[in-house]
């Protein structure tokens, strides 16, 4: 009987164990690898694309990395097919950027509002993804 407590608080160890795992993986005191997501093509820019680019590096690329390609375990991508324009348009950017947004479509947790941000940049910063998202397939 005794050996049978031990083999089942030794599996109910390993199933703790493991979900912690599970659930901390790529946590690693810095948040997670920051390892981009994705590969993204980078086309020739517009100029209100270019402004774009330089209000998203000051104000998003920490997360979302460089050409919004994500960050492993710290924030997804952008240029993704999730944020096609029809499944989130331009309004959702906005309304993320400046209430922050709820985790829905990834493991990342909430995102908080980017309050530095204004609607100019904001603007200028849709602009970029959008052409980066055509640029790679996604429209």
């Amino acid at each position: 009987m005794k050996q049978k407590q031990l083999w089942a608080a030794l599996a109910l160890l390993l199933l703790i164990g493991g979900g912690y795992y599970l659930l901390t993986a790529g946590k690693d005191g810095d948040g997670g690898s920051g390892a981009p997501m994705v590969a993204v093509t980078v086309p020739e820019l517009t100029v209100a694309a270019e402004r774009g680019k330089a209000a998203f590096d000051a104000s998003c690329a920490s997360c979302h990395g460089v050409n919004a390609a994500g960050q492993e375990g710290i924030a997804p991508p952008l240029v993704h097919k999730i944020y096609e324009p029809g499944h989130h348009g331009d309004a959702s950017f906005f309304r993320a950027a400046k209430a922050g947004v709820r985790a829905h479509h990834w493991p990342f947790g909430d995102m908080p509002p980017v309050a530095a941000v204004t609607e100019e940049e904001l603007a200028a910063i849709v602009l970029y993804i959008r052409e980066l998202q055509r640029a790679n397939g996604i429209d």
